[in-house]
Protein backbone atom coordinates (compact mmCIF):
# COMPACT_ATOMS: atom_id res chain seq x y z
CA UNK A 1 0.00 0.00 0.00
CA UNK A 2 1.39 3.56 -1.18
CA UNK A 3 1.37 5.89 1.22
CA UNK A 4 1.24 9.84 0.19
CA UNK A 5 2.12 12.75 2.22
CA UNK A 6 0.44 16.21 1.08
CA UNK A 7 2.66 19.29 2.78
CA UNK A 8 0.28 21.62 4.35
CA UNK A 9 0.65 25.01 3.98
CA UNK A 10 -0.58 28.22 6.33
CA UNK A 11 -2.41 30.62 4.33
CA UNK A 12 -0.39 34.16 5.06
CA UNK A 13 -2.16 36.97 6.76
CA UNK A 14 -0.90 40.10 5.64
CA UNK A 15 -2.89 41.86 8.44
CA UNK A 16 -1.29 39.47 11.03
CA UNK A 17 1.94 39.85 9.64
CA UNK A 18 1.53 43.95 9.50
CA UNK A 19 0.21 44.32 13.14
CA UNK A 20 3.09 41.91 14.93
CA UNK A 21 5.38 44.32 12.92
CA UNK A 22 4.01 47.06 14.67
CA UNK A 23 4.08 45.71 18.23
CA UNK A 24 7.65 44.89 17.63
CA UNK A 25 8.45 48.22 16.54
CA UNK A 26 6.44 49.77 19.66
CA UNK A 27 8.59 47.63 22.13
CA UNK A 28 11.72 48.51 20.29
CA UNK A 29 11.05 52.51 20.94
CA UNK A 30 9.94 51.65 24.25
CA UNK A 31 13.33 49.89 25.06
CA UNK A 32 15.72 52.45 23.27
CA UNK A 33 13.71 54.85 25.26
CA UNK A 34 14.18 53.26 28.62
CA UNK A 35 17.90 53.17 28.17
CA UNK A 36 17.74 56.64 26.61
CA UNK A 37 16.19 58.31 29.74
CA UNK A 38 19.01 55.51 32.11
CA UNK A 39 22.01 57.42 30.62
CA UNK A 40 20.37 60.76 30.72
CA UNK A 41 22.82 62.81 33.09
CA UNK A 42 21.06 66.28 32.72
CA UNK A 43 17.35 66.51 33.73
CA UNK A 44 15.28 69.55 34.05
CA UNK A 45 13.37 70.00 37.35
CA UNK A 46 11.85 73.44 37.21
CA UNK A 47 11.32 75.89 35.07
CA UNK A 48 9.47 79.42 35.16
CA UNK A 49 9.18 82.87 33.19
CA UNK A 50 8.94 85.94 35.18
CA UNK A 51 7.76 89.79 33.84
CA UNK A 52 10.30 92.01 34.67
CA UNK A 53 10.22 95.98 33.86
CA UNK A 54 12.54 94.94 30.62
CA UNK A 55 10.48 92.12 29.84
CA UNK A 56 10.94 88.49 30.41
CA UNK A 57 13.31 86.20 32.12
CA UNK A 58 13.44 82.67 33.31
CA UNK A 59 14.73 81.09 35.95
CA UNK A 60 15.90 76.63 35.68
CA UNK A 61 16.41 73.80 38.10
CA UNK A 62 18.30 71.06 36.33
CA UNK A 63 20.19 68.10 37.63
CA UNK A 64 23.90 67.11 36.32
CA UNK A 65 25.87 64.03 37.35
CA UNK A 66 28.26 63.85 35.72
CA UNK A 67 30.27 60.35 34.89
CA UNK A 68 33.43 59.00 35.93
CA UNK A 69 35.22 59.77 32.15
CA UNK A 70 34.18 63.18 32.92
CA UNK A 71 35.18 63.48 36.06
CA UNK A 72 38.34 62.31 35.08
CA UNK A 73 39.10 64.54 32.39
CA UNK A 74 38.53 67.54 34.70
CA UNK A 75 41.12 66.79 36.86
CA UNK A 76 43.07 66.00 33.48
CA UNK A 77 42.31 70.13 33.12
CA UNK A 78 39.77 69.77 30.38
CA UNK A 79 37.75 72.81 30.78
CA UNK A 80 34.09 71.11 30.44
CA UNK A 81 31.46 74.07 28.59
CA UNK A 82 27.66 73.96 29.21
CA UNK A 83 25.26 75.29 27.19
CA UNK A 84 21.85 76.39 28.16
CA UNK A 85 19.55 77.20 25.35
CA UNK A 86 15.44 78.79 26.47
CA UNK A 87 13.70 79.83 23.43
CA UNK A 88 10.23 81.20 22.65
CA UNK A 89 8.72 80.48 18.97
CA UNK A 90 5.96 81.65 17.10
CA UNK A 91 3.78 78.40 15.56
CA UNK A 92 3.30 78.63 11.88
CA UNK A 93 1.30 76.24 9.77
CA UNK A 94 3.05 77.31 6.31
CA UNK A 95 6.50 76.99 7.54
CA UNK A 96 8.49 76.26 10.41
CA UNK A 97 8.68 77.66 13.54
CA UNK A 98 9.90 81.31 13.92
CA UNK A 99 12.18 82.26 17.30
CA UNK A 100 10.98 85.29 18.51
CA UNK A 101 12.88 85.54 21.92
CA UNK A 102 16.26 83.63 23.21
CA UNK A 103 18.85 83.25 26.15
CA UNK A 104 21.72 81.21 25.39
CA UNK A 105 24.62 80.98 27.75
CA UNK A 106 27.69 78.65 27.56
CA UNK A 107 28.84 78.09 31.24
CA UNK A 108 32.74 76.35 31.71
CA UNK A 109 33.69 74.04 34.86
CA UNK A 110 36.90 73.57 35.23
CA UNK A 111 39.54 72.43 37.73
CA UNK A 112 42.57 73.90 38.82
CA UNK A 113 45.27 71.46 40.63
CA UNK A 114 47.36 73.60 41.98
CA UNK A 115 44.59 74.84 44.44
CA UNK A 116 42.29 71.54 44.37
CA UNK A 117 39.30 74.28 44.00
CA UNK A 118 36.69 73.91 40.62
CA UNK A 119 35.65 77.42 39.39
CA UNK A 120 32.69 78.47 37.52
CA UNK A 121 32.63 81.00 34.83
CA UNK A 122 30.66 82.86 32.53
CA UNK A 123 27.64 84.79 32.37
CA UNK A 124 27.30 88.51 34.30
CA UNK A 125 25.50 86.67 37.26
CA UNK A 126 28.30 83.97 37.56
CA UNK A 127 31.69 85.86 37.02
CA UNK A 128 34.33 83.43 38.42
CA UNK A 129 33.72 80.99 41.24
CA UNK A 130 35.41 78.88 43.38
CA UNK A 131 34.28 75.72 45.00
CA UNK A 132 36.03 73.32 46.98
CA UNK A 133 33.98 70.31 45.99
CA UNK A 134 32.77 69.51 42.17
CA UNK A 135 29.15 68.67 44.14
CA UNK A 136 28.92 72.00 44.61
CA UNK A 137 30.55 73.76 41.84
CA UNK A 138 27.41 71.33 40.07
CA UNK A 139 24.85 72.79 42.40
CA UNK A 140 25.40 76.35 41.46
CA UNK A 141 25.82 75.44 37.35
CA UNK A 142 22.09 73.56 37.86
CA UNK A 143 20.74 77.12 39.44
CA UNK A 144 19.58 79.06 36.49
CA UNK A 145 18.78 82.73 37.90
CA UNK A 146 17.76 85.80 36.27
CA UNK A 147 18.23 84.91 32.53
CA UNK A 148 16.83 87.83 30.91
CA UNK A 149 14.85 86.29 27.35
CA UNK A 150 15.41 88.82 24.42
CA UNK A 151 13.00 89.48 22.01
CA UNK A 152 13.92 89.36 18.27
CA UNK A 153 10.15 90.71 17.59
CA UNK A 154 7.42 91.84 19.81
CA UNK A 155 6.02 89.72 22.01
CA UNK A 156 2.54 89.98 22.74
CA UNK A 157 0.60 88.02 25.98
CA UNK A 158 -2.31 87.36 24.00
CA UNK A 159 -0.90 84.88 21.57
CA UNK A 160 0.22 81.60 22.06
CA UNK A 161 4.20 80.91 21.76
CA UNK A 162 5.87 77.52 22.22
CA UNK A 163 8.73 77.28 24.97
CA UNK A 164 12.19 75.53 24.34
CA UNK A 165 14.79 74.58 26.95
CA UNK A 166 17.94 72.53 26.78
CA UNK A 167 21.52 72.10 28.26
CA UNK A 168 24.12 69.82 27.08
CA UNK A 169 27.88 69.46 27.23
CA UNK A 170 29.48 71.48 24.72
CA UNK A 171 31.85 69.09 22.83
CA UNK A 172 33.05 71.87 19.84
CA UNK A 173 34.67 73.13 22.51
CA UNK A 174 36.81 70.12 23.69
CA UNK A 175 40.43 70.04 22.65
CA UNK A 176 40.17 68.49 19.07
CA UNK A 177 41.51 64.78 20.36
CA UNK A 178 38.65 64.57 22.99
CA UNK A 179 36.12 65.61 20.35
CA UNK A 180 37.30 62.63 18.24
CA UNK A 181 37.01 60.59 21.50
CA UNK A 182 33.65 62.04 21.87
CA UNK A 183 32.19 60.71 18.89
CA UNK A 184 29.78 58.84 19.33
CA UNK A 185 30.78 57.93 22.75
CA UNK A 186 27.44 58.13 25.53
CA UNK A 187 29.94 59.11 28.43
CA UNK A 188 30.38 62.64 26.12
CA UNK A 189 27.40 63.09 25.13
CA UNK A 190 25.17 64.20 27.98
CA UNK A 191 22.48 66.55 27.93
CA UNK A 192 18.55 67.16 29.12
CA UNK A 193 15.67 66.42 27.03
CA UNK A 194 14.69 69.11 24.38
CA UNK A 195 11.23 70.08 26.69
CA UNK A 196 8.97 71.94 25.32
CA UNK A 197 5.78 73.64 26.19
CA UNK A 198 2.62 75.88 24.99
CA UNK A 199 2.45 79.10 26.82
CA UNK A 200 0.80 82.35 27.03
CA UNK A 201 3.37 85.23 28.85
CA UNK A 202 2.35 86.16 32.40
CA UNK A 203 1.86 89.38 33.74
CA UNK A 204 3.67 88.30 36.47
CA UNK A 205 5.03 84.67 37.41
CA UNK A 206 4.48 81.79 35.25
CA UNK A 207 5.64 78.03 36.44
CA UNK A 208 6.17 76.06 33.36
CA UNK A 209 8.05 72.55 35.01
CA UNK A 210 7.96 71.95 38.81
CA UNK A 211 9.07 68.15 39.35
CA UNK A 212 9.96 67.09 42.31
Amino acid sequence: MMVSFIPCYKKFDPIKQLLRTIVTMLLATALLSSFAARAEDIQIKFVEIDAIDEGYQFNADFEIALNPILEKALKKGIVLYFVTDFKLLSPRWYWLDKIVARNKQRDALSYYALTRQYRLSGGALLQKQSFSTLKEALRILSRVRNRPIIATSELKKEIEYIAKLHMRLDLSRLPKPFQVEALGSKEWNISSDRMQWKITLPSQRLILVDKP
